[in-house]
Order: C-alpha cells, then sequence, then structure tokens
C-alpha cells in the first residue's frame, strides 16, 4: 500500500520550505495544502490544535509538527535514501543544537527589526547579523554543514536564504559583505536540483512580507 502523505504549509515559510526540501532530497510524493496563516483552516486548527501552526505532516493518517522534528521523521521513514543526520553521536548532537538555535534566535530577531524603528530597529539588525555570523563561523571551510553531505543542519538554513533579500530590503545591509561565506555556502546548496527547483524566489518572498506589512498597518 503507498504512503499517503498531505502536507499543510504556506509557501513562503522558511519553516514550510524545510518540510518540502526534505521530501524533495527523498523522493517522497506528496499532496500539498497551502494554509492561509491570516486566516487558519478548520483543517490546519484541527491538525494542529496545540500550536496553531504551519507546517504540518500527515503521513497515513498520523501527524507530525514543527519543521525540524518533521524533517528527522522523513529522515528515518524514508531511509533509503543519503541520511541527513551524520552517523557519529556528537555530530549529530551539534547539529540538533544549531538547528535549535536558528529556531529560537532567526526569526524572533528578524521580526524585531521588521517591526521596529529607531534605536531597536539597528539594535536588532546587528543582532541579527551576529546571528549569521555565528553561523557562517561554525561553517568554516566545509563544503556543507554537514561536511561533505548537504544534511540536517543545511536543510534548516538553506530556506532562511529565501529572506536574505528581505532583511537585506529592510535592514539596509548586504548578506554578500557581511557573510560572504555563508553566501558562498548557499551558492553551492543551489547547485543542487532540489534546492533550486524546490525553494521560490527572493523577491516573490520579499512581495508577500511587503503585502502582509501593508495589511497589518492597515488593520491598526
Amino acid at each position: 500500500m503507498a504512503d499517503e502523505v498531505v502536507l499543510l504549509d504556506t509557501w513562503a515559510s522558511m519553516f514550510g520550505m524545510r518540510v518540502r526540501l526534505a521530501l524533495a532530497e527523498k523522493g517522497v510524493n506528496y499532496d500539498y495544502k497551502e494554509q492561509d496563516i491570516e486566516n487558519k483552516s478548520p483543517l490546519l486548527l484541527q491538525m494542529n490544535p496545540i500550536h496553531k501552526k504551519i507546517p504540518v505532516l500527515i503521513h497515513n493518517g498520523r501527524i507530525i509538527c514543527e519543521s525540524a522534528i518533521i524533517v528527522q521523521y522523513i529522515d528515518e521513514v524514508w531511509n533509503d535514501k543519503s541520511p541527513f543526520m551524520p552517523s557519529d553521536p556528537y555530530e549529530r548532537a551539534e547539529a540538533r543544537f544549531w538547528v535549535d538555535f536558528i529556531d529560537k534566535k532567526t526569526y524572533v530577531t528578524w521580526r524585531k527589526m521588521w517591526l521596529s524603528e529607531g534605536e531597536e530597529h539597528e539594535a536588532s539588525k546587528k543582532e541579527l547579523i551576529s546571528i549569521f555570523k555565528q553561523l557562517e563561523d561554525v561553517l568554516g571551510d566545509k563544503t556543507f554543514y554537514g561536511g561533505d553531505t548537504f544534511g540536517f543542519l543545511d536543510i534548516a538554513l538553506i530556506t532562511f536564504s529565501r529572506w536574505f533579500y528581505t532583511y537585506e530590503t529592510y535592514g539596509n545591509f548586504k548578506m554578500e559583505v557581511e557573510c560572504p561565506k555563508l553566501m558562498a555556502w548557499v551558492k553551492r546548496c543551489f547547485q543542487r536540483e532540489t534546492v533550486s527547483k524546490t525553494l521560490p524566489d527572493d523577491k516573490k518572498v520579499y512581495d508577500y512580507v511587503f503585502a502582509w506589512e501593508k495589511r497589518l498597518k492597515s488593520n491598526k
């Protein structure tokens, strides 16, 4: 019996992109159901009643939430393809640590920068850049975060690159100047067909955020 795989997601979400990329890497077919995060569907609320957020993976009726957890689940279930996680326990722990760091720091800091002005905006911008500089240091001189392997941490971070243009535009800085090694890694990742075909255009993401901002202001 074929697997029934359904993904509840929003196209511009860097967290949802992770799941789409992981599924592409494993060659898994799935039914995609786009969600409006400003007007949450009864299906989303039913499938994720705790957090009420995308992405949600439904695999043969079983519900898995939270993008990092979903990516690890995909890696373990469809294990006939190259693993995302390192074989060494310490390296697995390190990868999980940095994905957790990304999830706890990056979006929250970007949102502060986006919705603030003056000194708070500048402080948030500096913090956001420092986060990416730390992640650049973790990469070092490796091809990928997984060494020669495009792995868990690569999947978790490359989706944020689709938001870099938005960060730059709102923050008035250039990632190429601030984090040149990280941007070289982005280019290597995009040489992979799974990455280039799965992830959206960064200018479209900016348009999405700009329209979102206009709606927020009009509702005040």
